[in-house]
């Protein structure tokens, strides 16, 4: 293992050691006394039909069943956020009967993002990449989702949970203020082959917990997987993550993209005294 390697792992938080049952209790009990100290009533999470969204909902609503059971105010809101019809909503909606939540909003962001498109193009269309615009309005459609979870955390007294992890953290594969922006990350630190231990822990669908990773951003390629994004597997990232040998051409693009990426994973900065 690379010293490159050794400061990424500590940069993300990746445990030396996986225990799922520890876990479980330990990210269940963060999540019950974040949002007792916060003062707030509720959680809110998208649900997407993956296994990332699946299992943070899961841990959230054992959170806040942790909290009724001990006399506190505390509800779960499980948001589903389609772009007009969605392709695996089957999923979704599996998801949610996994989870149980104690409340399930629907709101379809087509209308939204699909304004906010029209509107670039409209007033900035001189300046947008016709082969990028598909690109540009999967990023919209992330941020609109955000949008929509925050009105109604508002609304509820509640806290923002994200789904965002090492493994997505480490490459990159988020969007700036869209996914990756919340109050919450009951994931982080967590590689993929550990979400998935945690979600089979939880009693989780496995045909959720191993369905083929995608963000269902861009229209002209409907659940595109992740890994073909990213040029490189799941295993490898996760394996990177585990201080674990990798083929040179992945490390390098692995490294090469968590490099990239560095703003995404840094609060907005300002000029120094």
């Amino acid at each position: 293992m690379t010293e490159l390697n050794k400061t990424i792992i500590q940069n993300l938080d990746v445990a030396a050691h996986f225990d799922p049952a520890m876990e479980i209790e330990r990210r269940i009990q963060f999540l019950a006394d974040y949002l007792r100290a916060s003062g707030a009533r509720a959680y809110v999470l998208g649900i997407s039909g993956g296994v990332d969204s699946l299992t943070a909902g899961l841990l959230a609503q054992a959170a806040v069943q942790r909290l009724r059971d001990q006399g506190h105010e505390a509800q779960f809101f499980a948001m589903r956020l389609p772009y007009a019809a969605q392709a695996d909503e089957q999923d979704a909606q599996q998801a949610i009967d996994s989870i149980a939540p104690d409340h399930v909003i629907t709101m379809n962001i087509q209308t939204a993002a699909d304004a906010v498109l029209q509107q670039l193009q409209s007033q900035a269309g001189d300046f947008v990449d016709p082969s990028r615009v598909d690109f540009h309005h999967g990023n919209i459609k992330a941020r609109q989702r955000m949008i929509a979870q925050y009105a109604l955390a508002g609304s509820v007294g509640g806290l923002v949970i994200g789904t965002d992890h090492a493994a997505e953290a480490l490459m990159g594969f988020f969007t700036k203020f869209g996914d990756g922006a919340a109050d919450v990350l009951p994931l982080a630190g967590l590689n993929k082959r550990r979400i998935r231990g945690i979600a089979s822990r939880l009693g989780a669908p496995q045909e959720l917990v191993f369905k083929v990773p995608t963000a269902d951003l861009e229209s002209h390629r409907p659940l595109r997987p992740d890994e073909e994004a990213y040029g490189v597997s799941y295993d490898q990232i996760d394996d990177f993550l585990e201080g674990k040998d990798i083929d040179r051409e992945a490390f390098e693009r692995i490294t090469e993209a968590y490099q990239r990426s560095m703003h995404k994973r840094a609060l907005p900065v300002g000029p120094e005294n």
